[in-house]
């Protein structure tokens, strides 16, 4: 971590800031549902990546979603070391 970066624990995410994760901007040129997912995946817990998801595919995201290089997020993070249980949440 860097010097200048302080480490946040128990951050507080209720619904307003989960929800404010479904219509956040597209990351760069990104399409939009994947970016969202990329988003909420790299910003939020188990717990309340899981409460996105179920918001997410409620409005109709598409959890197949793809970058630009034609990979999803299960495909992205399946070799993070710390993924399992977001990849079992994203393939329910």
């Amino acid at each position: 971590m860097r010097p200048d970066k302080v480490k946040v624990i128990d951050e507080v995410w209720d619904d307003e800031r989960i929800n404010s994760f479904l219509t956040k901007a597209p990351l760069g040129n990104e399409p939009q549902d994947f970016s969202r997912l990329l988003h909420a995946y790299r910003s939020m817990r188990l717990e309340d990546f899981r409460i996105f998801l179920d918001r997410f595919k409620a409005q109709g995201g598409d959890i197949q979603a793809t970058n630009s290089a034609g990979e999803t997020l299960m495909d992205i993070v399946k070799d993070h070391r710390q993924s399992a249980d977001f990849l079992t949440l994203l393939r329910a």
